[in-house]
């Protein structure tokens, strides 16, 4: 069936929307994502983007319509005059934009032609390729987040929405509706909003409804008035609560305000006849930073078996001791006994993790002068005020008369497990109060308090008061996330306290950072609330009112046929306990807002009865089962209850980032057998620029945004109909051809790469009802996945090596190229030639190459390789697979020809040692009887890599005379094949790594050598 076609499914500007993106995740002011915590969270860059690509056709396509190509026409040109006034004169005139470099030619142009008599021709075949190219531009910079407010972008692209609308049909006067039923933290919603659709936003979970009627529906419909309420009464909610509470946040004797408050659990250590308090502290230094360093100095009584602390200012590596705390186990510093793991938490047990009776260590106050981070040790004082607080609360809750508790008592995640949510569990927490200390529920009771009170002074619009103290609410929400026992000190810089959801989990701290209030530095009641006033302040003019509802993704509320595009970012498989880790705000919320949303907020903790995830490895008891089919079952009830709300010429974008096999395996199940066909994808890099991965990991840094259209089937037009397999294998190849170079041009390689190439290939399979073998037997997606990992693997070998044989090289050397790539792509200087390390970059040591197992089978599947058959280079552990590092081959590749141990599949593998180069090289020497001084000199390697290896070892080891040798008089290097793999090697091992400053180093002798 031909159709027209969106730019989104002809070319999107994938390296400028990531570099967007990307700079995205450092903006904090005005930013939606400051509001309150969203797990996976889109970038707006990426949406916004997206969703302009996805509504707008492609002006180059021959069915679109005149009107909307002669509409973007004069609408890009009118948009050019505007950002782009017309030069004064030849020399000088500075752009007056934002436009990135690869935009301004073809704006100038488009102008410059304009002047000279030679308009944009919407109906010239040539003009209409500029066309595209603007509207692209145009994309690609309104994807700035500085672009985001301006009024030209918001002005044009509403008008090109609206243009397109109505050209393909819709009702003048009315928006396109983008549907997204897993709307989360409003990401998309809200950019459909800014670029003029219509927004209608669901979502199960209670916490992220609630997040998007803020945003979605009343920021627009208050704007100013609702961020002036927020202001106003924020600060009447922070004096009342500041007066009532003084008394338990003492001033220091200068009258300056304690910014926080370290402080450790404690346990009785069990050495013999000891018995002494220890603290478990993770580390002793206070602040790392150059002369305002500080630390930590446990001074013992031996008598008494107390101890004290001192503070070191100025303090230095070796100032500083070793913590108390590792592993789960704590250390006495008074006799020096270990209290094993087990045992600290059968102490912390009966104490509900031991929040409520932990020691106060130190107090941060900053000094006014200088606003150097100063440390101080507690006083009676504050171990007084403390106290107080504890009795206050027990007051309060003793004479507490509402429904509800005052502290949470709802149940605290209780899962166990290699992959439980919280560790933390372990340790005796019961219900969600017990990760607060008792000053913390108090300060936390209070806002609600006096919340409660500012709500009931308001006077005037009830629309206006409800959307006033759900702000309030979720500033109360922000707060209590750097409000919990599970913070922790940062003592490298920042506001010095790592937020409770610094990562998706809620890990036990043995120490925890207490944040005042009311500190005037940060984390703090009035910095919560200035975070949604500036939220408030920036978008209320940038976005045209949506609706926000609770409801099934798959059992939607929307009619038949009532979207024009559905855009959705669904849960990614076994990735997050979305629902478990929003119970924390749920909580608060209920006792801030449960009278005002009855319907969303009755239940006791989020119900995550229909929550569409895989948990069943990770979590016992309840989820036992929500298992793969679980998942897959759920995800194609969406996904065609998405196909039913959407238009039959609409739209379908589908976001998904997982790094194993089976995740994408179920989405794309999900998606093809509930009626979609792939159209497109693109990856789009979300991930910060300085974000460090862990070397010899896999790790996506892209999401793939798969674009999809209804698969039709009636009597008029049909895309139900039968492929035959030899036609959608002989197409494959060509396909990935295609895409695999463009992905590389933009920067999209390794496992991201790999991917990204399912939504072209899905193209083919997915464009028919059913595929058919030659014998009428169906193929099933996954034999095709297995297929296209073959074609990918293929066509990334002929990229790595480029115009070598990549077939002459044995299989060793193509699965450790494939498998380098996998991780990390190529990373090459651009003339071939390798990469000089910076001197004062940091050199680590390789402890091999990890990717799930699943993915290297298929790797090396797809190279003609059984990887059982590898283990000279690969290790398998469970659901594991490890390239070995070149370190770990020495005594295979120099001593005895054995193979290097591997590991049973679900065996646990011992921990290995550190293995030492040099210390192997000289065994392996002594227990050569090769020449008079004992130098080694290896039988060359039966494989290319091997030879490789071994001169790499060589390098690494300082023998020089014995590389040459190895190289020029027992022939390796004559051999172009060593070269060739040596080169691509370069390339592909991470650049912090030892091996690659090894490979470097042969392939810099290689000229001195005369070879």
């Amino acid at each position: 069936m031909n159709y027209l076609k969106r730019l989104i499914e002809v070319d999107l500007p994938i390296a400028r929307i990531s570099a967007h993106a990307r700079r995205e995740k450092s903006i904090r002011h005005g930013h939606i994502s400051t509001l309150h915590i969203w797990w996976a969270r889109r970038p707006l860059a990426a949406c916004r983007a997206v969703i302009c690509a996805s509504l707008w056709p492609d002006p180059a396509d021959e069915l679109c319509p005149s009107a909307f190509r002669e509409a973007a026409s004069e609408l890009l040109i009118s948009f050019a005059k505007r950002m782009f006034p017309a030069r004064i004169n030849e020399e000088g005139h500075q752009l007056q934009s934002t436009a990135s470099k690869e935009s301004r030619g073809r704006w100038e142009g488009l102008l410059q032609a304009e002047r000279e008599g030679h308009p944009l021709d919407p109906h010239d075949a040539a003009h209409q390729q500029v066309l595209r190219g603007a509207l692209l531009d145009f994309i690609a910079d309104f994807a700035n987040w500085d672009n985001s407010t301006v009024p030209a972008y918001l002005e044009t692209s509403r008008a090109l929405t609206q243009a397109a609308h109505e050209t393909l049909g819709g009702v003048p006067g009315t928006r396109p509706l983008v549907v997204d039923p897993f709307a989360g933290g409003g990401s998309i919603p809200l950019e459909a909003l800014r670029v003029g659709g219509d927004a209608f936003a669901s979502d199960l979970n209670p916490v992220a409804v609630l997040l998007n009627k803020v945003v979605l529906e009343y920021i627009p419909k208050y704007g100013q008035r609702l961020a002036d309420e927020v202001r106003k009464w924020g600060e009447w909610v922070k004096e009342q609560t500041e007066q009532e509470l003084a008394g338990f946040y003492p001033k220091d004797q200068d009258g300056a305000t304690p910014i926080a408050y370290l402080w450790a659990r404690t346990i009785q250590c069990e050495g013999p006849g000891c018995g002494a308090e220890v603290p478990l502290l993770r580390s002793l230094w206070l602040a790392k930073k150059g002369a305002e360093s500080s630390a930590l100095r446990i001074v013992v009584d031996k008598k008494s078996k107390v101890l004290h602390f001192e503070i070191i200012d100025r303090a230095t590596a070796k100032d500083v001791a070793n913590p108390t705390s590792g592993r789960g186990a704590a250390t006495c510093p008074t006799c020096g006994y270990t209290t094993p793991a087990d045992a600290v938490k059968s102490q912390l047990k009966p104490r509900r993790g031991g929040s409520r009776d932990a020691r106060l260590i130190a107090i941060r106050q900053d000094d006014p002068q200088t606003r150097r981070r100063v440390y101080r040790l507690p006083t009676s004082v504050d171990e007084v005020a403390a106290e107080k607080a504890g009795m206050e609360l027990n007051s309060r809750t003793q004479a507490n008369d509402r429904n509800l508790t005052l502290v949470p008592d709802e149940p605290y995640p209780n899962e166990t497990g290699a992959g439980a949510l919280s560790s933390s569990v372990l340790y005796g927490f019961e219900s969600w109060g017990d990760i607060f200390t008792p000053r913390q529920a108090l300060a936390l009771t209070t806002f609600i308090k006096y919340i409660d009170e500012a709500c009931n002074m308001m006077v005037g619009d009830d629309g206006l008061r409800l959307a006033t103290r759900t702000c309030l609410a979720q500033s109360l929400n922000r707060l209590a996330d750097f409000s919990s026992s599970l913070c922790r000190l940062n003592s490298t810089g920042g506001r010095g306290v790592v937020n409770t959801f610094s990562r998706q989990a809620l890990p036990m701290m043995w120490d925890f950072l207490e944040t005042n209030p009311f500190n005037d530095v940060g984390a703090n009641w009035a910095g919560s609330v200035d975070t949604y006033v500036a939220t408030i302040e920036a978008e209320t003019a940038n976005i045209i009112g949506g609706h926000a509802e609770r409801a099934s993704a798959t059992n939607h509320i929307l009619p038949d046929g009532a979207a024009a595009a559905f855009v959705t970012d669904p849960p990614y498989y076994d990735a997050i306990a979305y629902g478990d880790l929003s119970d924390f705000f749920y909580v608060w919320l209920r006792r801030t807002l449960a009278d005002h949303y009855p319907s969303l907020l009755r239940e006791s903790l989020v119900d995550k009865t229909d929550e569409v995830v895989h948990l069943s490895k990770r979590f016992r008891g309840p989820y036992s089962h929500k298992t793969a089919s679980y998942f897959e079952n759920g995800m194609q009830m969406a996904m065609r209850e998405g196909r039913r709300v959407l238009a039959s010429n609409g739209i379908g974008v589908v976001v998904f980032a997982h790094k194993s096999t089976s995740g994408w395996e179920a989405m794309l199940s999900a998606l093809i057998d509930s009626g979609w066909k792939v159209t497109g994808s693109w990856p789009v890099d979300t991930e910060r620029g300085g974000r460090m991965n862990a070397i010899g990991t896999a790790s996506l840094a892209s999401s793939v945004h798969i674009v999809c259209r209804p698969r039709i089937n009636d009597a008029v037009a049909t895309d139900d109909k039968t492929g035959e397999w030899r036609d959608v294998l002989s197409e494959l190849p060509k396909r990935i051809h295609e895409w695999m170079p463009r992905l590389a041009a933009e920067g999209v390689v390794g496992a991201d790469s790999i991917f990204a190439c399912l939504g072209p290939a899905l193209e083919i399979f997915s464009r028919y009802s059913r595929v058919e073998k030659a014998s009428g037997e169906a193929v099933p997606l996954r034999e095709y996945l297995e297929q296209v990992w073959a074609t990918v693997s293929t066509e990334a070998l002929s990229m790595i090596f480029k115009d070598a044989d990549a077939v002459g090289l044995e299989p060793d050397a193509r699965l450790t190229a494939m498998w380098l790539w996998t991780l990390g792509g190529m990373d090459t200087n651009g003339n071939g030639s390798p990469k000089k390390n910076d001197t004062d970059e940091k050199v680590v040591t390789s402890t091999g190459y990890t990717l799930e197992y699943d993915a290297a089978r298929k790797i090396a599947q797809g190279l003609g390789i059984h990887l059982e058959q590898s283990d000279s280079i690969v290790e398998v552990s469970g659901d594991k697979a490890r390239l070995l590092s070149v370190r770990e081959r020495t005594r295979h590749l120099f001593g005895k020809d054995e193979p290097a141990p591997r590991t049973a599949r679900g065996r646990k593998k011992p921990k290995a040692k550190q293995l030492d180069l040099f210390k192997t090289i000289d065994e392996l020497e002594a227990e050569a009887e090769e020449t008079a001084a004992g130098e080694l000199k290896p039988q060359a390697g039966e494989t290319v890599l091997d030879r490789v290896h071994q001169s790499m070892i060589l390098f690494a080891s300082g023998r020089g005379e014995a590389l040459r040798r190895f190289l020029v008089d027992d022939g390796a290097g004559n051999d172009a094949r060593f070269w060739k793999l040596a080169q691509s090697l370069s390339a592909l091992y991470p650049k912090e790594t030892d091996e690659k400053r090894w490979v470097d180093g042969v392939l810099a002798r290689k000229k001195g050598l005369g070879l």
